[in-house]
């Protein structure tokens, strides 16, 4: 019934659904982008739904206080207290150890205006959950949904970038002034971080860059 239902509003809306969700990958981390207008978590749910997806977002510990707490989780909402001594990434991580089944939302742009660079959370929360990251699109330039291929830390940061690179690129927001490239800070660094470096040396020191 969700699939029929998530199909049928994206077909009403305009929209085409392409390929499908990667087998396996029941445990992951899912890139939302390009992200440039708040329509965009209306699509996301929507193409959740076609695709038979549950997935989970992340929200400041306050939104899940009383009233609102019951309501946020059943969205799909897991909260992150930033006062905690655990850093963002380990919190995250810790959510994959303690469930079966988590495909977690990250909009790596961090934001619907223009910005040079991807946060790098994402990253490296798969790093330390040991899970894949599979990449989802809406493309407002053909009305588009749908996912690129997986792939699993476990080269270079940058090799991993490429390949994002490769799914996102000629894709458009909604608005198309408020697309940044997809990049991320650290490629830009004299030395570009592999796996092999501790995620928390520069991702989480400002909050893992979620």
């Amino acid at each position: 019934m969700r699939k029929r239902f998530g199909r049928w509003l994206l077909h009403v809306l305009g929209w085409q659904t392409r390929g499908a969700f990667p087998a396996g990958c029941e445990r992951c981390v899912l890139v939302a982008a390009p992200h440039t207008s708040n329509l965009d978590l209306f699509f996301l749910l929507a193409f959740a739904m076609a695709f038979e997806l549950r997935v989970r977002w992340v929200g400041k510990h306050t939104l899940f206080r009383f009233p609102l707490g019951p309501m946020m989780r059943a969205l799909g909402g897991i909260p992150v207290d930033r006062r905690l001594r655990q850093d963002t990434v380990t919190q995250l991580a810790a959510e994959f150890a303690r469930r079966d089944r988590l495909i977690l939302v990250i909009a790596p742009e961090g934001t619907r205006s223009h910005s040079g660079y991807w946060k790098s959370g994402f990253y490296w929360i798969a790093h330390k959950a040991g899970v894949p990251i599979v990449p989802s699109f809406l493309d407002w330039g053909t009305r588009t949904a749908g996912f690129g291929p997986a792939l699993f830390p476990g080269g270079s940061l940058r090799e991993a970038m490429d390949q994002m690179r490769r799914v996102y690129d000629g894709m458009r927001g909604r608005y198309t002034t408020k697309l940044g490239p997809v990049r991320l800070e650290e490629e830009d660094e004299t030395e570009t971080p592999s796996d092999a470096d501790a995620p928390q040396a520069r991702a989480a020191s400002d909050g893992a860059r979620l």
